[in-house]
């Protein structure tokens, strides 16, 4: 069976014959207690994604990363040399069926404990080994074909492609590389496939050794026995099992993929020992053939995973005798005397170009300004600057950062002395974090990202645009509004957020009730001492409504806080004969804490 690596709105990864097959297939066998249907036409699955799924906090598991769609064979493996109604127990003899009713060793042992673990702290949820089983099949081909150390840790890391939106979904980095090697974008992670963000939550110590590893299998089966059981789900019953698995993966395709294993290892299955499991694109353990690409989606083979998996079989230690398992025997020797014939020897691969940054500072600027810094990168080829070679930027996150002209992405060529830079970053109006991500292009790309903020609007600096005083006798409103201006380094700050408050004091110093003093009215003419929700306008400018005075003489303080620290304090004076209006107001004072 060829490998075939499906993802989230990809059609054909299972063709009409051999979907319709595993319907059949599900259909005719029925574990006592598990009863489900597979949703979709009778024609076959469709891999798109659906919103019918419950997920609990943190998912979904994978960010809906790519999966292996490899199908069972058609044919259930028939058990031999076990007891009645013992078909399928590790440790009996191996069935005469398929291979890929073997299950490595370890991995096997971390399914079954997961199941027993579930079933003594959530009985209701019923969830069987051979459940995880599947969708360990379908995530990481059971641990790489079973490739872990006597603690049940991966013997190198299994990554997921990179999620930054191309082709896949956009999660910016979560762990700072800790679990997946990347700190610009998450990647799922192991043998069940979490992303860093999911596993946080959701992520198990199940084999005591004090660490939560997604690239254990013990940790990882548990993780996912638990993550399936979630919102108090029972999977005996089809409902709540098809949304567990959609929980999964959101996928309708992915579910019929998992539901086929789940069938299939639940009519038998052995042990095998660790390393010697059947990975997705190879017939038998240990062919030593790469999958070849003649499956039902038009022929592509699993991609890498990362931590230098090429998605191929793993090469097994020679077997007795020195021979190699899957390996053809050599041919005859030459008869004496014909000459040999000549080898090419292999060509060497082009050296790859490498990108690094190029002295690239802080992305940072405040909303609706131009950010300073530019990003720039140089590439190098075996150490050498590497002259005209393209690079490809763009920009992800939450932010309406752009480059100058508008623009998401950009691919420019570098200098003689390797370096690029590019466009000028603009800003926008939301605030929050981005990436800019710059990628050579060529057939081994190098990738360098960095880190930007977008903060909010503010000021260094605001003081009144007219000098009349503010007086008014009792009862009656303020004979001037309160404008002001607002500017940050000398220039206008406009969008700038800003509080009014009246501070009311008596004449021995001492504070005054609330209800008493210079007032703001409300909407609906209520008394307000505070008022929010002030914003300068384009040329930096305010003008706060109008204030009015009671029964109580005084001065008293207004305090204009803006967004960046500073703030505006002005006299108000309310008397029976108010001073004219002419005389200044030396009073008021802006201070920047």
């Amino acid at each position: 069976m060829a490998a075939h690596f499906g993802r989230r709105l990809r059609r054909g990864a299972t063709t009409t014959a051999v979907a319709a097959a595993a319907v059949a297939a599900l259909s005719a066998s029925q574990a006592p207690g598990v009863t489900h249907t597979v949703s979709g036409d009778s024609h076959g699955a469709q891999d798109d994604v659906t919103d019918e799924a419950t997920p609990p906090p943190g998912t979904p598991v994978t960010g809906d990363s790519p999966y292996y769609t490899d199908l069972p064979p058609l044919k259930s493996p028939t058990p031999t040399g076990t007891a009645p109604g013992t078909a399928g127990t590790a440790g009996g003899t191996a069935p005469s069926g398929a291979a890929e009713a073997g299950i490595p060793a370890t991995v096997l042992a971390a399914y079954k404990r997961a199941e027993q673990t579930i079933a003594s702290s959530d009985p209701g949820c019923k969830v069987p080994w051979q459940l995880l089983a599947a969708i360990g099949k379908v995530e990481s081909g059971q641990a790489r074909g079973g490739r872990v150390d006597a603690n049940g840790t991966t013997l190198s890391p299994i990554r997921g492609p990179v999620l930054n939106g191309v082709g896949f979904a956009n999660i910016p980095d979560t762990d700072n590389g800790a679990y997946d090697g990347d700190t610009v974008y998450d990647r799922a992670v192991g043998p069940m496939q979490f992303i860093p963000s999911t596993w946080a939550t959701w992520g198990q110590d199940a084999n005591g050794d004090g660490r939560k590893d997604p690239n254990n299998i013990y940790d990882a089966a548990l993780a996912a026995g638990r993550y399936l059981c979630a919102n108090d789900r029972d999977l005996t019953q089809a409902n709540d099992l098809e949304r567990a698995i959609l929980g999964y993966n959101r996928s309708r395709a992915y579910l019929n993929t998992v539901l086929s294993w789940f069938e299939y290892y639940k009519k038998g299955t052995h042990q095998v020992p660790d390393g010697s499991g059947v990975q997705p694109g190879s017939n038998t353990p240990d062919s030593g053939s790469p999958g070849n690409g003649s499956g039902t989606d038009g022929g592509t083979t699993a991609p890498s995973q990362g931590g230098g998996d090429t998605g191929r079989p793993v090469k097994e230690p020679a077997g007795p005798g020195g021979k190699q398992p899957g390996k053809t025997p050599p041919g005859p020797a030459q008869p004496p005397g014909k000459p040999k014939p000549p080898t090419t020897p292999p060509a060497k691969p082009a050296p790859a170009p490498v990108l690094e940054n190029a002295g690239t500072g802080a992305l940072t600027a405040m909303a609706g300004r131009d950010i300073t810094e530019r990003v720039t990168v140089r590439v190098k080829t075996e150490g050498r600057p590497t002259a005209g070679q393209q690079v490809r930027f763009e920009i992800s996150g939450t932010t309406a950062t752009v480059f100058a002209g508008g623009k998401r992405s950009v691919t420019l060529r570098t200098a003689t002395d390797g370096t690029v830079t590019a466009p000028v970053l603009e800003a926008g109006d939301r605030t929050g974090t981005f990436i800019v991500r710059a990628t050579t292009v060529s057939p081994k790309p190098s990738a360098v990202g960095f880190r930007g903020k977008i903060t909010v609007r503010a000021a260094d600096k605001v003081v009144r645009t007219d000098e009349k005083p503010l007086t008014a006798a009792p009862g009656t409103a303020f004979a001037h509004r309160i404008a002001v201006k607002a500017t940050y380094r000398d220039t206008v700050a406009p969008g700038v957020t800003a509080v009014a408050s009246v501070v009311t004091t008596g004449a021995d110093g001492e504070p005054v009730p609330a209800e008493k003093g210079p007032y703001f009215k409300g909407p609906d003419g209520t008394r307000l001492n505070v008022l929010g929700g002030l914003t300068t306008a384009a040329d930096g400018t305010l003008t706060l409504p109008e204030l009015y005075a009671d029964d109580l003489t005084g001065t008293f303080q207004l305090k204009l806080a803006l967004v960046g620290g500073v703030v505006l304090t002005i006299d108000l004076t309310v008397a029976a004969d108010p001073a004219p209006a002419t005389s200044p107001s030396p009073s008021a004072t802006a201070t920047t804490p």
